[in-house]
């Protein structure tokens, strides 16, 4: 008697089929005097995109902690203030300890319209970036119609031209405030070694580049006005010049005239292989 071939069950089948867990998706708010544009940050982000929402205050002089927990956010709060980089280690070392698998910043001064945070995520959902970075000049005059001095826009142009000359990128500008990373690319690079100043923004490029993480920029819209945090024409030049430095720095390493341990080969590259 011959046996007819055993028909695979599609039941079995679909019960042995193992979905994929969710991502774990948490909005960092890095927080410095935002009372008054706390709230519209928070309503403006898009439903179901985030699933949770840290807000870092670093030592703020006004009501920006009594607001975030009348909101229902966990605040953490700075005893001192630690500067803008500062407040970023905090944030993504808490969202890593809560279970991140992709952190958003989201400055809470509403300069970054949160309508973009899909378009900012996307590419970290579907596995084909580290990092994405919200760009102002993507956008045909996004960053000048959006009230950013002329100054301010001319030196973001020619401070990326240089840092893409010196790390073989090609980003649009490497100063956004608006950006989103993998869990792998923060648990990789020693940002814990980074300033503690704004050019923070700048020195975790620069290990990601080291570390052969993958980037993707999106165009968004931003808005300058009095509540909007920025900084004047002296601290933005001790920025542009830390900049400078910082890509001076690399470039020694990358000789082998120096050791620097933000981009120790031993730190950075160990945890990649």
């Amino acid at each position: 008697m011959r046996t007819l071939p055993e028909l695979e069950c599609p039941v079995k089948s679909l019960y042995n089929t193992r979905m994929p867990a969710p991502l774990k998706i948490i909005a960092v708010l890095p927080a410095y005097n935002a009372e008054r544009t706390l709230r519209e940050t928070l309503n403006d982000i898009p439903p179901n995109t985030v699933d949770e929402v840290l807000l870092v205050d670093d030592a703020s002089t006004d009501r920006t902690v009594a607001v975030a927990r009348e909101l229902g956010l966990t605040a953490i709060v700075h005893p001192r203030n630690r500067g803008y980089g500062g407040n970023q280690k905090t944030c993504y070392t808490e969202a890593l300890n809560r279970g991140a698998d992709i952190v958003l910043m989201l400055h809470p001064d509403h300069q970054y319209h949160p309508k973009y945070i899909p378009e900012l995520l996307q590419p970290l959902r579907d596995g084909r970036a580290d990092a994405v970075f919200g760009s102002r000049m993507l956008i045909r005059g996004g960053a000048q119609d959006g009230g950013m001095p002329t100054w301010k826009r001319l030196a973001n142009i020619a401070l990326t031209r240089i840092a893409n000359a010196v790390l073989g990128l090609r980003l649009s500008e490497y100063h956004s405030g608006f950006r989103a990373y993998s869990r792998r690319y923060l648990e990789t690079v020693p940002f814990s070694a980074n300033s503690d100043d704004f050019v923070f923004d700048t020195e975790i490029i620069v290990q990601g580049k080291i570390a052969g993480m993958r980037f993707v920029e999106t165009p968004i819209e931003t808005a300058y006005f009095p509540e909007a945090s920025q900084i004047g024409l002296r601290r933005s030049v001790v920025y542009g010049v830390s900049i400078l430095r910082t890509l001076g720095d690399y470039l020694r390493w990358r000789a082998g005239w120096s050791r620097d341990e933000r981009f120790s080969l031993r730190q950075v590259l160990a945890l990649v292989r």
